[in-house]
């Protein structure tokens, strides 16, 4: 990133591993020897309701807000969270998406039904748009709730953050039962994108 500071928005609902992946990010920022601002917003997270965190790291961070249109990344567990968030997205920014849809209460309840189109949508608007298959891909390594960590992987690969450190952070905030499945699936993510 170019920028003195880097901004990365992530999203998704409640279990889907967003706060996990915050801690991991601002984790390697420190070890980096960046300042490092991280702001979580939980909502209803354990009713499956949106969780956002924004992730702010550079020489000096003075606030851990990510204004809209000022988001480098925005990493998103979601397909749906993706385009609920996508304003806070620079206009050359990217987007990584899980390919992945959780139904919100008004599509299940039948009130609405979920676009289909979405990601084309959001391409439209964002021609540097990822759709990645990030729980398929967990799985394979084991578990699929590893799919948060795929998308590390993908996010380290495009922003060339350093991987021994990544791995490093998972080591560390990742329980000792899930580091394999999960140091498995950030290595597999890390390989989607090239260098």
């Amino acid at each position: 990133m170019s920028k003195q500071v880097t901004d990365i928005l992530i999203v998704g609902v409640g279990g889907q591993g967003t706060l996990l992946t915050s801690r991991i990010l601002a984790d390697v920022a420190v070890q980096m020897d960046y300042d490092v601002k991280v702001s979580e917003i939980h909502g209803m997270a354990q009713r499956g309701g949106s969780v956002v965190t924004q992730v702010r790291f550079g020489k000096k961070v003075y606030s851990p807000i990510i204004k809209k249109g000022d988001a480098d990344i925005l990493l998103a567990f979601e397909k749906l969270e993706a385009a609920r968030w996508l304003d806070y997205l620079k206009p050359d920014g990217m987007v990584i998406i899980n390919d992945e849809r959780v139904d919100p209460l008004p599509v299940m309840s039948g009130k609405v039904k979920y676009p289909l189109d979405i990601v084309d949508k959001i391409r439209d608007k964002v021609p540097n748009t990822r759709l990645i298959n990030a729980s398929e891909i967990a799985s394979q390594c084991g578990n699929s709730r590893a799919a948060n960590v795929v998308l590390v992987g993908v996010l380290a690969a495009v922003a060339g953050l350093p991987a021994e450190e990544m791995e490093s952070a998972i080591q560390r905030l990742v329980p000792a039962k899930a580091i394999e499945t999960n140091l498995q699936a950030f290595k597999e993510g890390m390989s989607i994108i090239p260098n």
